[in-house]
């Protein structure tokens, strides 16, 4: 690519969105007369130059490009806390970002470089990257992991679904090729590397993406996020709300593969996966290893291949996968399917399993449950049976019962499952939500746990390590709290404020008190077991409903700090997963 000068990037970065300017803002943007403008863009390669469009004094070009200028990737990356560079040009984002990583761990984390070109740019499995400028959204960053790199196998998946979701929410209706290819049928729209580093006793992976963001005309069985693009609007196709939504969606899904791992994100790549429950070939150096039909992915990001011969686990490597026409899927492993149902006081949750995987999750109140009936009559077929658990009461069964044309087993509590004994003393009062929580526990941790359910009420449970459970409490959520104080008070009935620690209003001391019960709650009942088990042995949190992540949140730091705490979404219904895979 040809040197470009300091006024070509403002020149470029300014048109890129694809939308009207006047030449005199040009102008007085790269400090040049009007009348010497149009000398000045013949200078751009020749791919760019031929894109503007000049009407009675307004500049544009015909399709947006990536491009950017300083100010704005700073001001992007800064609303997502990252600290960011932009080149121009460079041998590759990947090798800045590592460079950084070398000097210092901490100026790694969230140091984001974006690029406009790269001369050594490169992908999986030593494979070249190649770019023009303005037609690719190229960037790398890092993240460092307080583990070790052998817990990091399902890094590429994470990014690969936070990218799959930015994109659906840009407007590009993308799917993943396992294991992290951004795809558009059998079309590729994006690609990701992830290059670690090893130091002061924490991994920090270096993550770049390229994404195609105008056709390229020279790769083939490729697609562009403008090619893909499904709304109307020209404003939307900017590149920097794209980059905004990719930040956002990157931060939050490795934040919580940090904390949680990749089993809770599990079902949500699977649904995004183009090629589940479809034949596919394996291939290395052009030679095909397998032959199957894929069914699923592990919690390592490895992949779950149906053979002739049975499953078989594949770790990426380097593989390619191609999918395959001319194989009929195995039918040996005609997919186990499976309807769950999690049926709470205020909602119903619902999960679709196949071959002891979630493919999908949903939920609806009971006063509508009409998307359950539909995705019934879209997803049912081969179905083997619907499970569920519920404490709504049998009037609220009933519209559940009325959406499914097959009969459910509602379980109830059980003196013991899985090898985990239950201590309650009358088990057919035991609360079945309680009791499939526990053993959906397991799925996320064998050592001594606390559960936590925030929804309609809060319950507060415990499970020691050599799988007694010993019962646990209940207490009104916080919405029950909140009408009780307005109910029986006389001047409480008014909105809640926000927790503080020290509250001087009554709003926030309204707020504040119900959160420190709950809070007190947790922690009274983790020094209860922990005394019980002995204070040597580790005794996790494992909390789910609503008010999840606001209770965890209000915790003592210190707390945290001192225990592993989990959030998962929806732990009922891997209790049920466990139930069934038992069964």
């Amino acid at each position: 690519m040809m040197p470009l000068k300091p006024q070509h990037w403002k020149l470029l970065a300014a048109l890129s969105d694809g939308l009207p300017k006047h030449v005199s803002e040009l102008s007085r943007l790269v400090d040049i007369k009007p009348q010497q403008i149009n000398g000045f863009w013949q200078q751009m390669p020749p791919h760019i130059r031929g894109l503007l469009r000049q009407y009675d004094g307004q500049w544009r070009l015909v399709r947006p490009l990536a491009v950017f200028d300083e100010e704005q990737v700073r001001q992007i990356g800064a609303e997502h806390g990252f600290q960011t560079a932009l080149k121009h040009e460079c041998s590759s984002s990947n090798d800045i970002v590592l460079e950084q990583a070398k000097q210092s761990v901490e100026s790694a984390h969230r140091f984001l470089c974006v690029t406009h070109h790269q001369k050594k740019g490169r992908g999986r499995q030593g494979k070249a990257w190649e770019d023009r400028l303005g037609e690719c959204l190229m960037f790398s960053f890092g993240w460092a992991f307080d583990k070790a790199q052998g817990e990091l196998g399902a890094l590429a998946l994470v990014a690969a679904l936070a990218c799959q979701r930015a994109l659906a929410a840009f407007g590009v209706s993308a799917q993943i090729k396992w294991p992290n290819d951004l795809v558009v049928g059998r079309q590729k729209l994006g690609g990701i590397l992830i290059e670690t580093v090893r130091s002061s006793g924490k991994t920090v992976a270096v993550i770049g993406i390229g994404i195609n963001f105008v056709l390229p005309k020279e790769v083939e069985n490729a697609t562009s996020v403008q090619a893909a693009f499904q709304t109307a609007s020209r404003q939307g196709l900017a590149v920097a709300r794209l980059l905004s939504l990719l930040l956002k969606e990157l931060g939050g899904l490795l934040a919580q593969f940090e904390r949680h791992g990749f089993a809770p994100l599990l079902p949500a790549y699977i649904e995004a996966n183009r090629d589940f429950n479809r034949p596919v070939r394996l291939l290395q150096d052009g030679v095909t290893m397998y032959e199957g039909t894929v069914a699923g992915v592990t919690e390592q990001g490895a992949l779950r291949l149906l053979t002739e011969k049975g499953e078989k686990v594949v770790v990426s490597g380097e593989i390619s996968l191609r999918p395959n026409d001319d194989l009929v899927p195995v039918q040996a492993a005609k997919p186990k399917r499976h309807l769950l149902l999690d049926g709470g006081n205020s909602q119903l949750k619902w999960a679709w399993v196949e071959n002891g995987q979630i493919v999908h999750m949903n939920r609806a109140p009971y006063r509508d449950l009409g998307l359950l009936g539909a995705e019934w009559r879209e997803r049912s077929d081969g179905l083997m049976r619907i499970t569920g658990c519920a404490v709504c009461g049998e009037a609220k069964k009933e519209l559940v019962a009325a959406q499914l044309p097959q009969p459910v087993e509602w379980l109830l509590s059980m003196p013991q499952a899985l090898g985990i004994r239950n201590h309650y003393r009358n088990v057919a009062e035991h609360g079945s939500d309680r009791w499939f929580n526990a053993l959906g526990s397991r799925r996320f941790t064998q050592n001594a746990c606390v559960v936590v359910s925030c929804g309609t009420a809060v319950t507060v449970d415990a499970l020691t390590d050599d799988h007694h459970y010993l019962g646990g409490t209940i207490m009104p959520g916080f919405h029950l709290m909140k009408e009780a104080m307005a109910l029986k008070t006389a001047n409480l009935n008014r909105p809640l404020g926000r927790v503080y620690p020290f509250p001087t209003t009554t709003a926030n001391a309204l707020a504040s008190g119900m959160m420190d019960a709950v809070c007190g709650s947790v922690i009274l009942m983790h020094g209860r077991l922990k005394e019980k088990i002995g204070s040597e042995k580790p005794v996790d949190l494992i909390i789910t409903g609503g008010g999840a992540a606001k209770v965890v949140q209000a915790l003592p730091q210190t707390f945290v700090l001192d225990n592993t705490v989990k959030i998962v979404d929806n732990l009922v219904i891997y209790g049920l997963l466990n139930w069934i895979e038992q069964q």
